[in-house]
């Protein structure tokens, strides 16, 4: 009686089995078809726009791109898929900047990992979901991502020339009066500043202009108190008088100023000892007169 229960019931569970699964098995029966006829229908296929098939640099419809030839993708790019090549021009301001020459991507060793499109500092990096990307050799999978010609430099606006034109003579007067205050303080002899002086100079301490004029008054005014004060002090003494062998030795050492200097010395030492006897004897009679 037993054994006969045990058969029902294992048969009753593998029955419920069975329906349970062609449950599944009859509702994929009735479900409409969805098979892709890959490749007649390749227009027609909805590829997702988060997948990852080929690196490209953007262009705008004026066919330009934001790459500015910086780098950050080819250092950050962990197997050296990228590679940059650049060069230099010249501005229209005397300037050089660097530009992109070659953008050279190589799809067969590409992880993509996006960290080259992540970094870009200008967004000029994307990747395509274009799956299609079979080749016959490796060589064809290494492409040039620059595939329009590079542009040159525009050229400015009558405004911003004008305004750069402006900039540039401002520089050149500020750095022309700076030169001129600079020599002005070398080569001017230093004016001892007083109170007033020091106040002035430095309230015109931003405008170079008028604290090389106020300099220049200031050392007039030295230059002029310097006069008064030669024009108050005692004449010098006067030249000795030259006899014909003093003339002769002036005149032979006429091409030597060192040894002109000596002679002059020694006939003034000479002129001023002749000075010295002369009032020494004329005091002499004096001290020998008897007292009375």
């Amino acid at each position: 009686m037993g054994s006969i229960k045990e058969y029902f019931s294992s048969l009753g569970s593998g029955i419920a089995s069975l329906v349970k699964g062609m449950q599944v098995t009859g509702k994929e029966f009735v479900t409409p078809k969805i098979t892709e006829r890959y490749p007649e229908d390749r227009k027609e296929m909805n590829i997702s726009q988060r997948f990852r098939a080929r690196l490209e640099l953007i262009y705008d419809a004026e066919g330009n791109h934001k790459c500015i030839a910086c780098g950050t993708c080819e250092r950050v790019c962990p197997n050296g898929t990228i590679t940059l090549q650049t060069k230099m021009v010249d501005t229209w301001d005397g300037r050089k900047k660097k530009k992109l020459d070659k953008y050279i991507y190589d799809l067969g060793s590409c992880t993509f990992c996006q960290l080259c499109v992540i970094n870009c500092p200008t967004q000029a990096l994307n990747f395509s979901n274009d799956f299609e990307q079979a080749v016959f050799s490796r060589e064809k999978l290494v492409k040039q991502l620059n595939y329009l010609p590079e542009k040159p430099e525009p050229e400015p606006t009558p405004e911003q020339r004008a305004k750069f034109e402006a900039e540039k003579a401002a520089k050149i007067a500020a750095a022309k009066a700076a030169a001129a205050a600079k020599a002005s303080a070398t080569a001017a002899p230093a004016v001892e500043l007083d109170e007033k002086a020091k106040k002035a100079l430095e309230a015109a301490a931003g405008d170079p202009e008028k604290q090389a004029k106020i300099r220049a008054a200031l050392e007039k005014a030295a230059a002029l108190k310097a006069a008064k004060a030669a024009a108050a002090a005692p004449a010098a003494p006067a030249a000795p008088e030259l006899d014909e062998k003093a003339k002769k030795a002036l005149a032979a050492a006429a091409g030597d100023p060192e040894k002109e200097a000596k002679i002059r010395a020694a006939l003034e030492k000479a002129a001023a000892l002749k000075a010295a006897k002369a009032a020494a004897a004329a005091q002499a009679p004096k001290a020998d007169k008897p007292e009375k």
